[in-house]
């Protein structure tokens, strides 16, 4: 079969060949042409398009129906709400204020290269200034905070006068004298004389480290505690021997040895003599407590020592209680402990000088001890550790002592030079003037209670 020409154009077209372009429609011819099944499918869109366009119709029919509706509708009345109208400010014979004048902006120039010399080009309004402003009303004044040193010199407050320095030295010198005595000034000079020997090397010390300067100066530093705190009151220091050896017994207590350094200084004022104490392994083991004690004319508790001072006429002091009679409890005050092995009569019988029975009341009130810590105390190396009702709790403050009232009486001597030198080594002997001592010391600790009263008062 020959093709068909080239210039002939497919039926039931107008175009060119291919899909309608929906400017016309194909002719009859072709349709008859079509198959009958493409024939039932074209005649459905064809019956659907008058269909598509009714509703286009009735639209547009219905639009002009709802404006002609809408026309013969009455309009409905909205009620009008009526604004408050503002009034008008009255009129004020205040200038207006003029409006700022125009400025004209010159036209953006181009920048200069750097280093080159810059035109100024000055700026000048094109209107003619208006009245000048009104000044403002002076506002109301404010207040502020001035610092003390910017303020004004007549609001800064007059000065207080101080003391005067009259005054000043006659308030130093009431108390040196209430605390010193009468003799203030002397004392202070020896004092100062003292010391200048300390710092320039010019003193000594006997072959058990007393230093006499040092303890001239402790005593009279702790002479006003025992007279204005303590109230100290002493009775039979007539008995004390005036010279040669002799052995002070004496009661211990208080928590803190303070009945030492008080029996110390009563036998300085009152016998006039220097009382070399035995004291404990411990206290020369402590740092600066040692060497203090040594100066201060104590030594080792031992019988050699003892034996060697009272031989050669000194009085020495023993507490034969030791620590079990220092750290006891106050529940159990004024309760002797056990005198040990009464290694003192032993050596006050080689010796052959008396033995001179001392009871202390008041320590026991000055640090009342209610508790201990003994783990603590074995951590630091200390018989006990004390708990008082104001330490630790005050810290350093609970360390001041109570001022309790304080008598200390020295009892008759009981000789020993009547014993043979050989009695010293007997034990039943030894322990038997061992407990006439204790005893006489109690018991004279139970009658001073007595005469005493109130601790405090």
């Amino acid at each position: 079969m020959a093709d068909a020409p080239k210039d002939d154009a497919p039926l039931g077209t107008r175009g060119r060949p291919g899909r309608g372009t929906g400017d016309a429609t194909p002719s009859s011819a072709a349709r008859s042409l079509a198959d009958p099944a493409k024939k039932a499918a074209q005649k459905k869109p064809a019956a659907k398009k008058p269909a598509a366009k009714k509703p286009a119709a009735k639209t547009a029919a219905t639009t002009s129906a709802a404006k002609k509706s809408a026309a013969k509708k009455p309009a409905i009345k909205r009620p009008v709400v009526e604004k408050p109208v503002t009034e008008a400010a009255p009129p004020t014979d205040a200038p207006v204020e003029p409006e700022a004048p125009a400025v004209q902006i010159a036209p953006k120039a181009d920048v200069p290269p750097i280093g080159s010399p810059v035109e100024l080009i000055t700026v000048t309004s094109t209107e003619e200034p208006s009245a000048p402003r009104p000044e403002p009303e002076p506002a109301a004044p404010r207040l502020s905070l001035v610092r003390d040193d910017e303020a004004p010199d007549e609001a800064r407050a007059a000065p207080r006068n101080g003391i005067p320095l009259s005054d000043w030295i006659a308030a130093l010198s009431e108390g040196a004298q209430s605390v010193l005595g009468e003799d203030w000034e002397a004392k202070a000079a020896q004092l100062l004389a003292q010391l200048r020997r300390r710092l320039t090397g010019d003193y000594e010390v006997d072959t058990f480290g007393l230093d006499p300067q040092l303890h001239a100066i402790g005593m009279a530093a702790i002479r006003p505690i025992a007279e204005k705190w303590f109230r100290i009151e002493v009775r039979g220091a007539d008995r004390i021997p005036s010279d040669g050896g002799a052995l002070v017994v004496a009661n211990h207590s208080g928590t803190i040895p303070v009945d030492a350094a008080m029996t110390t200084l009563v036998v300085n004022d009152h016998a006039h003599r220097t009382l070399r104490l035995l004291g404990a392994d411990l206290v020369f083991t402590l740092p600066f407590v040692g060497e203090v004690a040594r100066k201060m004319g104590a030594t080792l508790a031992c019988n050699e020592d003892a034996e060697r001072l009272l031989a050669e006429g000194h009085i020495v002091a023993v507490w034969p209680e030791g620590f079990k009679g220092v750290g006891k409890p106050y529940s159990e005050r004024y309760k002797l402990q056990r005198f040990g092995r009464g290694g003192f009569v032993s050596a006050a019988m080689r010796a052959g000088v008396p033995i001179v029975p001392v009871s202390i009341i008041g320590a026991e009130e000055i640090y009342p001890l209610v508790g201990n810590v003994p783990s603590l105390a074995r951590l630091l190396g200390l018989p006990y550790m004390p708990i008082t009702p104001f330490f630790p709790w005050l810290g350093p403050l609970g360390l001041i002592p109570l001022p309790s009232k304080w008598i200390i009486e020295f009892g008759d001597p009981i000789r020993t030079d009547a014993y043979p030198a050989e009695a010293a080594d007997d034990p039943m002997l030894v322990f038997n003037v061992t407990d006439q001592v204790r005893e006489t010391i109690q018991q004279t600790l139970y009658a001073l209670l007595v005469d005493r009263g109130h601790p405090f008062i």
